[in-house]
């Protein structure tokens, strides 16, 4: 009976020390980890965890967010395993999910931890709505047009000039995304 632990942060900045020191205090036998955003649906190390885990083997998380982001994501992962003989714990909130008292707190803390999520969405939403409204510019700042102007003569005149386009991208300091859009533009 293994004890596979499951670490994940939202971004690349993000370090997994912390959850990958509380699984090895835990005394799990191996670690997947990952850095996905929880809305991804798809992440690869989970996957792999939960295709590695067989029955009586037991699943542990440092925090119930870092499993999933929804309840309905949540339940589904935790329904799977008890389905399929796997213990699931989470250290944090110190639950087991195996004991009636542990599946209760399971969905209470799910239900808040997606209910934080939605304000944190509906804040954001509501803070891109007062910026738009003052004029303020959102997204990515824009390119300067007379580097972008230069970038696109020198990407027609690649035969000549022998240029890639990494390399023009590096000498204007125009992104080849934008290269390639103003060129689809221009068409």
């Amino acid at each position: 009976m293994a004890v596979i632990g499951y670490a994940r942060v939202s971004t690349k900045d993000q370090k997994l020390d912390i959850q990958v020191d509380k699984l090895q205090e835990y005394g799990v036998d191996k670690i997947f980890m990952e850095k996905y955003s929880g809305s991804t649906a798809e992440r690869e190390e989970l996957v792999k965890a939960l295709d590695y885990l067989r029955e009586g083997d037991t699943l542990v998380v440092y925090k119930i967010d870092r499993l999933a982001r929804s309840t309905f994501d949540l339940h589904r992962i935790a329904r799977d395993l008890q389905e399929r003989g796997i213990r699931l714990v989470f250290i944090k909130e110190q639950i087991d999910f195996n004991l009636s008292t542990g599946r209760m707190l399971f969905t209470m803390l799910g239900a808040i931890a997606e209910f934080e999520r939605d304000i944190i969405n509906e804040r954001t939403a509501e803070g891109r709505e007062r910026a738009k409204a003052q004029g303020k510019h959102m997204g990515r700042p824009s390119q300067d047009p007379k580097k972008v102007k230069q970038a696109l003569k020198l990407f027609h005149e690649r035969e000549t000039n022998g240029m890639s386009v990494n390399d023009i991208a590096k000498v204007t300091g125009v992104p080849r995304s934008t290269i390639y859009a103003e060129v689809k533009k221009n068409k």
